[in-house]
């Protein structure tokens, strides 16, 4: 089963990140709500160290990062090092293609292989590669899905994120339990409608179907949940607040 300690995605609280002082205010103020773990994205230049530490003052365990593809291709061994530091073992990748360079398969193999060769590298070092996706991984080429390529011939794991996936009309809970443990962690992120087009809400403030989606990860063997809003009408906080109210309704904590 799923860890029900609920996570959040630092990205959502991203503007308020950046410095010492106001990443330590942010998770004052994510603590005092519940959470106990977070998702390292959006912060500012602040070493593993630095961010370990106000982690640890406010009891959040650092489940996993976002970092760039430039990052883990060109400083591979800083990466390293910054998530050992961390005490976190799933470095994430938040997007793989630079779209100017997918005009066929073989453009995508071959970014395949170039995530294939940073996953086995971490790997040596008890580190799980995984993947962010959005919903352009849902362009057909030859007929197939970029996604379904990236099944077949990648080594990595994911990061899924079940609003990108239902964006792209895919349904979450069977894409979850299509790719099983490959599922190591899943963005838990609303979709609204407003007015003729959709956008980003709370959880279980929308339209995405959160009993089938947990039940899913808790049959894929998905280790934990983390709460990310990309865009928020108000204060982010307040939104983590709302999305985590609602799902200690569903048994979480």
């Amino acid at each position: 089963m799923m860890d029900r300690r609920i996570g959040a995605q630092l990205f959502t609280t991203r503007e308020t990140c950046q410095d010492i002082e106001g990443f330590d205010k942010t998770l004052a103020k994510l603590e005092k709500i519940g959470y106990k773990t977070v998702q390292v994205s959006g912060v500012g230049p602040m070493s593993a160290a630095e961010i370990r530490s106000i982690c640890d003052k406010h009891g959040m365990e650092i489940i996993c990062t976002h970092k760039g593809l430039d990052d883990y291709e060109n400083r591979l061994d800083e990466m390293i090092a910054f998530h050992k530091e961390l005490g976190c073992n799933i470095p994430g990748l938040g997007s793989m293609f630079p779209l100017t360079e997918v005009k066929t398969v073989d453009d995508v193999k071959a970014l395949i292989e170039r995530l294939n060769k940073i996953t086995r590298a971490l790997a040596a070092e008890g580190l799980s590669f995984c993947y962010h996706n959005h919903a352009f991984e849902f362009m057909k080429l030859d007929g197939i899905y970029i996604m379904d390529y990236m099944l077949e011939y990648g080594e990595f794991d994911y990061i899924l994120d079940v609003y990108w996936l239902a964006y792209a009309a895919q349904n979450p809970a069977d894409f979850i339990r299509k790719i099983g443990k490959r599922a190591k962690v899943v963005h838990f992120k609303d979709l609204k409608m407003k007015a003729n087009t959709s956008t980003f809400a709370e959880v279980m403030e929308g339209n995405l179907n959160w009993d089938a989606i947990i039940s899913a990860c808790d049959d894929a063997g998905t280790l934990a949940a983390m709460v990310e809003q990309d865009q928020c009408d108000g204060d982010p906080v307040d939104s983590l607040e709302i999305s985590y109210n609602n799902l200690k309704k569903l048994g979480f904590n």
